[in-house]
């Protein structure tokens, strides 16, 4: 039984802490919601009042937060004055590459082991225990980070040195969010042209316009194996977070001097639907600002 401290039950930590607990783990978990810990607790982890207490004993440290400026704080502030010095510290936020990179020299300096670790795979794949996990850590470090991680996954993938795994989350979810509009844009054109959704998704499957955003996350309710679009756009990757992360790409892309026109866009069309009130509602379901029937969504 390896000791955990879990740091953030929210969305996708939540599910993340309870596959740790199944897995026989003894989970030391803290978030400041107490609606959060009675659900963590109810899964099997025990209640911690405070960060510090979680991280006392912890031979594994796993923080899920909301952003860069909670990371920093939680791992300056908090965690590396705490934890032992034994423990393995493991952040699974989406955060930008600069603070990553900064918590992890940090924590090296402190004496500890560190890895960004964000994940891919939305709020049902962190309940299921198979979530992708894009690690940046140290080569000899890995070994120990995919182990901790194995509750949680279905692939751990080593991106390289610290700062790597949120350089790989913030492309990799440009790339969709893009693929996902053009698949959105399809669809919509293919209603107005008299196509079934149905009829278009059995050729896009199996012709040059397949992708993920159609084959598996098809953002037509019941068409295709079964997405959030069949429960009205609800349970799946929020609008909100994927607007977060196109936002992460676009400062990194500008940090970099990269030029990503598709992903602007794509940040703009996705600030444009959350600005209409859908932040809430799964990134598919831009679907239906494109089909111009937003009401659906209500």
């Amino acid at each position: 039984m390896t000791r955990i401290a879990f740091i953030g039950l929210g969305n996708m930590g939540g599910g993340m802490a309870a596959n740790q607990a199944t897995a026989g783990h003894a989970v030391s978990a803290f978030d400041l919601s107490a609606v959060a810990l009675e659900r963590a607790v109810a899964a099997g982890c025990v209640a911690a009042e405070s960060v510090a207490e979680a991280v006392a004993d912890a031979e594994i440290v796993v923080t899920m937060l909301p952003a860069g400026p909670h990371v920093r704080a939680v791992y300056g502030e908090q965690v590396l004055a705490q934890a032992p010095k034994s423990a393995l510290l493991i952040d699974c936020s989406t955060i930008d590459v600069d603070s990553a990179r900064a918590v992890a020299q940090q924590a090296r300096a402190a004496g500890f082991r560190f890895a960004d670790a964000p994940v891919s795979g939305g709020i049902m794949a962190a309940e299921a225990g198979s979530l992708a996990f894009m690690v940046g850590c140290d080569d000899a470090d890995f070994p120990a980070v995919e182990a901790a991680l194995k509750p949680m996954a279905r692939a751990v993938i080593h991106a390289g040195g610290h700062g790597a795994g949120q350089a790989a989350k913030i492309c990799n979810n440009m790339l969709l969010g893009v693929s996902m509009l053009g698949t959105c844009e399809a669809f919509a054109l293919a209603e107005k042209l008299g196509l079934a959704a149905d009829r278009f998704f059995e050729i896009a499957n199996q012709s040059s316009g397949q992708c993920w955003s159609v084959s598996t996350y098809c953002p037509v309710p019941g068409v295709g194996p079964a997405t959030p679009a069949d429960r009205a756009y609800e349970g799946g990757f929020a609008t909100a977070m994927m607007l977060k992360d196109l936002k992460l790409a676009q400062e990194a892309a500008a940090r970099a001097g990269a030029s990503t026109p598709m992903g602007a866009q794509a940040e703009a069309m996705y600030a444009l639907f959350d600005a209409n009130g859908f932040g809430g509602k799964d990134f598919s379901a831009i679907l239906q600002l494109l089909r111009g029937r937003l009401a659906k969504l209500d």
